[in-house]
């Protein structure tokens, strides 16, 4: 690693987008520490593709940080009593996980802090995303702006910066740009409800973003379904 190559935390997900996400990270000349979030969901092998992703793509290291979103639940991706929704809903939908974002931020802003990163990116788009309140540019722009108060970093007039390269970004468009990138979209799981081979349910909200973003890239979809 060279010494003068700047570091930046990267939130893995193992799915389209943070996958997209680090390989725009990698090509701004970042050295990569990837982090990922078992925190109850309902499905570990995200969290296996996540790890052979951040192994296969070269980052400098990848964690992965084990939380319990159950003990609250509140959503359908942390409470088996809720349904994963298999239709459009108005309003914000069952499979949004309260605070996750806050949380997960929060720890990849204390690694930052440690490893001596300036930036960090994550995933969210407020353009193909499923009404998320913590997927919106000013939720990002307060939490970056709290993040500066908040640290030794900060008060010692080091700049953090929380950068959302998708956030602006049609599915397609991301996609296009994975592809520019070398992004291999089959290692790639977002289904809400994958089976334990990764294979996607082909009607959740994800799943259904995902394939027509592919649709509109022109792009042959190579995500992997159930049925």
């Amino acid at each position: 690693m060279s010494n003068n190559r700047p570091k930046a935390v990267v939130l893995v997900s193992g799915g389209l987008d943070s996958t997209t996400v680090l390989a725009i990270a990698k090509s701004k000349g970042f050295d990569c520490y990837t982090l990922s979030f078992d925190y109850g969901q309902r499905h570990r092998v995200e969290l296996q593709a996540a790890n052979s992703l951040a192994k296969s793509m070269g980052v400098e290291a990848h964690k992965t940080v084990k939380l319990d979103l159950r003990t609250i639940g509140g959503s359908a991706l942390t409470d088996d009593a809720i349904e994963v929704p298999e239709h459009l809903s108005d309003g914000i939908p069952v499979t949004y996980v309260p605070a996750r974002n806050t949380v997960f931020l929060s720890i990849a802003l204390g690694w930052a802090e440690v490893i001596g990163a300036h930036d960090i990116f994550i995933g969210v788009n407020a353009v193909d995303y499923s009404g998320y309140p913590d997927c919106r540019p000013d939720y990002i722009a307060a939490y970056e702006a709290m993040a500066n108060l908040a640290t030794k970093m900060g008060v010692e007039g080091q700049t953090l910066k929380i950068q959302t390269p998708l956030i602006d970004l049609t599915k397609a468009d991301i996609i296009k740009k994975g592809i520019e990138l070398g992004v291999d979209y089959q290692k790639t799981v977002s289904c809400y409800q994958a089976d334990d081979d990764g294979k996607a349910c082909g009607r959740c909200d994800s799943c259904r973003l995902r394939r027509q973003g592919f649709a509109d890239a022109g792009v042959g979809d190579p995500t992997r379904y159930n049925n």
